[in-house]
């Protein structure tokens, strides 16, 4: 996120895309009701579903599933066709506008409305709100991001707000929603194939080295050895660009991966083709998997080891708003569970490693070493504070609340034309049906936690598909009935859930529920630029079954 949590009752128009914010971030979401409700904010929503949040919307946008870009080309056409642009902060901190400007111009609001299927008139309306507002901010998540087409959604919804100045200022900004509690912590940390610690390049030579130095790694020793001894054996960090959770499935088939370490995830619930998740894990030669549960692919390994939940453990947490906050240990750990950074410790000082850390707090103090984002964070700080936005460059720098004030990190910023492309997998007369996938209130991700807790399983005991009514009286089903969906990978059972929220031609299921695996219907293709997967658009019918449903 470019801004913070607190500065969204300072917009005067919110537009969010692709984020059931009220189930999926529900206290974020408190902080837009108070700014539509209290502070008189329009809030301009782009879902194909009906949503919670459309009971606060000035706009709601109902864009066919997949035609995010085609939405958002309409919007800046109209936007620089009715001279809403900001010319003076393009001229001044931009690159890019004119080959940009170029591809929007022919996108009408008549070839959006063809496309999306949104009224070309409510399109013209949101391309007003948000270009005329004195501070407007854009709020997103997986609904863009989990689209073979996730990294250009992302690169037009920059270009709107590069196009209207809406950037480095308080309540206008560019602002995903983070999809787990410490995802942008563990990107920050490292926890991507193509960056270390701070977002810094592993092809860069110069990063390399100052790892090895800061982690004591052996470099290579040219000189001349006496007698033509060989040289010491040399230890360098790789500067290639390793491979995401998808690639590695598809590697591991292919032969080239052979062992996996799975920590805190759950890839047969949470992965897309299931089917073809669980042909990796039953090939891999080696699989170790560090968890606080034994779940679905725990299943699989060869060795588990426990770990501590993170309500029995020290270290932090770095949120959506990119700040970092102190998590303390209110239980001990059960049976063996411990620490990850304990077992890992432990681990690599078999594997002939020298580690010696005590605490978190120590692994902390080295992460401000090497990560310059995170160079004046220390535990010591964040009990004094309660938390600190990350770039905090010094040990006396409040941390940043919002980004690109002055300045972006590239020097300009830069406008991308993208072209919108059809989802890999449309519709057809096999099967009719688009399924999207996401997530209920009541339960987080693959179930792991929330599906332990008697309540919240009480609240959202079983899987089922939301239908329109219209489709519903076409299939014959009844609410509650159980139909078997089913795609080109695979199938499921579930319940009938008849609503308007989702359109006709569209159906809902969520993830959550291992018994009736929505992943296993979903499509393993991929963004080409990010490897996200696509989750958000396949192709399934429906049928009704007569066997009921487990609960």
């Amino acid at each position: 996120m470019t801004n913070s949590i607190r500065e969204i009752p300072e917009a005067e128009v919110i537009f969010v895309i692709g984020s059931n914010t009220t189930e999926a971030h529900p206290v974020l979401a408190l902080q837009m009701k108070k700014a539509v409700c209290g502070r008189g904010a329009k809030l301009i929503l782009a879902d194909p579903r009906r949503i919670e949040l459309a009971g606060f919307a000035h706009l709601h946008l109902r864009q066919r599933p997949g035609t995010d870009i085609a939405l958002i080309n309409t919007i800046a056409h109209v936007i620089i066709k009715e001279g809403l642009h900001d010319l003076a902060f393009i001229e001044e901190r931009t690159e890019g506008y004119e080959e940009f400007a170029a591809l929007v111009g022919e996108w009408t609001p008549e070839r959006g409305k063809e496309v999306t299927g949104v009224p070309a008139q409510e399109i013209i309306e949101a391309a007003r709100l948000y270009a005329k507002a004195g501070n407007a901010s854009i709020f997103w998540a997986m609904g863009i991001t989990q689209h073979t087409t996730g990294t250009d959604n992302v690169k037009a919804l920059v270009n709107l707000a590069l196009l209207t100045g809406h950037i480095g200022r308080l309540g206008a900004g560019l602002n995903p929603l983070r999809g787990q509690n410490n995802v942008q912590g563990a990107c920050d940390m490292g926890g991507l194939p193509n960056v270390y610690p701070g977002y810094q390049n592993v092809t860069d030579v110069a990063v390399r080295e100052k790892f090895e130095k800061a982690w004591g790694i052996t470099t290579a020793d040219d000189r001349p050895r006496p007698n033509g001894s060989p040289s010491p054996a040399v230890r360098r960090l790789d500067t290639q660009i390793g491979l995401t959770i998808t690639e590695i499935v598809d590697a591991i088939l292919a032969g080239e991966v052979h062992a996996l370490y799975i920590m805190g995830e759950n890839p047969m619930l949470s992965d897309p083709n299931l089917n073809h998740v669980r042909q990796a894990l039953e090939r891999v030669d080696f699989l170790v998997h560090q968890d606080i549960f034994l779940n679905e692919t725990g299943q699989f390994a060869d060795v588990v080891l426990p770990a501590a939940s993170f309500a029995e453990k020290w270290g932090t947490f770095t949120n959506t708003e990119r700040r970092v906050q102190m998590v303390r240990p209110a239980l001990e750990p059960p049976g063996e569970a411990r620490p990850d950074w304990q077992i890992i410790t432990d681990l690599a000082n078999r594997m002939g490693a020298d580690w010696s850390y005590e605490s978190a707090a120590e692994i902390m103090d080295e992460i401000a070493a090497v990560t310059p984002i995170y160079g004046g964070i220390s535990h010591a700080r964040l009990e004094r504070l309660g938390g600190i936005q990350w770039p905090c460059p010094t040990p006396d720098h409040p941390g940043t609340q919002y980004l690109h004030e002055s300045k972006f990190s590239r020097g300009r910023g830069l406008f991308t034309p993208v072209e919108f492309e059809e989802a890999e997998e449309l519709p057809d007369s096999e099967y009719p049906f688009i399924l999207s996938t996401g997530r209920v209130l009541f339960h987080w991700h693959g179930g792991t936690m929330s599906r332990r807790s008697p309540g919240l399983e009480s609240l959202a005991p079983q899987a089922e598909i939301e239908i329109h009514p219209q489709d519903a009286q076409k299939l014959g089903a009844q609410d509650g009935q159980p139909v078997r969906v089913s795609s080109r990978r695979g199938d499921v059972v579930a319940n009938v859930l008849i609503t308007p929220r989702s359109p006709t031609g569209t159906v809902f299921m969520t993830f959550h529920y291992a018994e009736a695996a929505a992943n296993l219907l979903t499509p393993n293709y991929v963004d080409p630029v990010a490897k996200i997967p696509e989750y958000k658009v396949s192709a399934v019918k429906v049928e009704i079954v007569e066997e009921a449903v487990s609960v």
